[in-house]
């Protein structure tokens, strides 16, 4: 079994981040997550990331989001092409991420403006009157790939790392998104080596746990 995977969206979101990967595989799974397909069956954790839109004011553009949980907005059947994971309602049951305040301790060490809270997956640019009814609900950021990256890795860790491009205040069709975008993408690529530090002890943790289950 390989260490974790990292999963992008779009080729400019995987390139920013293997300049900072020494060893850890990227999977380019598409808008959407439309090739999530292409996700290694054999691997230790799957790592989504990329760009979000923040949906409330206390993220920043160029802040990073670390998920604590991932949830879906909309029916993952018919909409994803997937299940929902195993014991959650689509829309309803969140999906726990591995110790996202460890991931979040490793970026804050690389300088990186860090903030842990729930992710949300929708099928759509979320935007105006939504994006405040998903921040009255806790959720703190929206993107469009995590959740069906998350249905489909079974009893595995997940993780997701997402730069703000947008939100309250700065709007995805705008001329500045161009600025914010190209800032972001620099900033996605110094998330590499904290990535691949918690992907160790994330690995050795497993390791432990295991040895200590056969020796009790």
């Amino acid at each position: 079994m390989v260490g974790p995977v990292v999963c992008a969206a779009l080729g400019l979101e995987a390139r920013a981040v293997r300049r900072g990967l020494a060893r850890t595989p990227v999977v380019v799974v598409g808008y959407r997550a439309r090739r999530a397909g292409r996700v290694p069956d054999a691997c230790a954790a799957l790592v989504v990331v990329g760009f979000c839109g923040a949906l409330d004011e206390r993220l920043r553009p160029g802040d990073v989001l670390v998920a604590d949980e991932i949830r879906g907005s909309g029916p993952f059947r018919g909409e994803w092409g997937v299940d929902p994971p195993q014991g959650t309602e689509p829309g309803i049951g969140p999906v726990a991420c591995a110790s996202p305040r460890l991931l979040a301790g490793e970026l804050i060490k690389d300088g990186l403006s860090v903030q842990v809270g729930p992710l949300v997956t929708a099928d759509h640019v979320v935007r105006g009157k939504e994006r405040a009814i998903w921040a009255a609900q806790g959720a703190r950021a929206a993107d469009m790939e995590s959740a069906v990256v998350a249905a489909r890795a079974g009893n595995r860790p997940v993780a997701a790392v997402r730069v703000v491009v947008d939100g309250p205040g700065h709007p995805l069709l705008h001329p500045g998104t161009i600025g914010r975008g190209l800032a972001a993408r620099r900033i996605l690529a110094r998330t590499g080596p904290a990535l691949e530090r918690w992907g160790v002890l994330l690995v050795r943790g497993q390791d432990e746990h295991e040895t200590e289950a056969r020796t009790s």
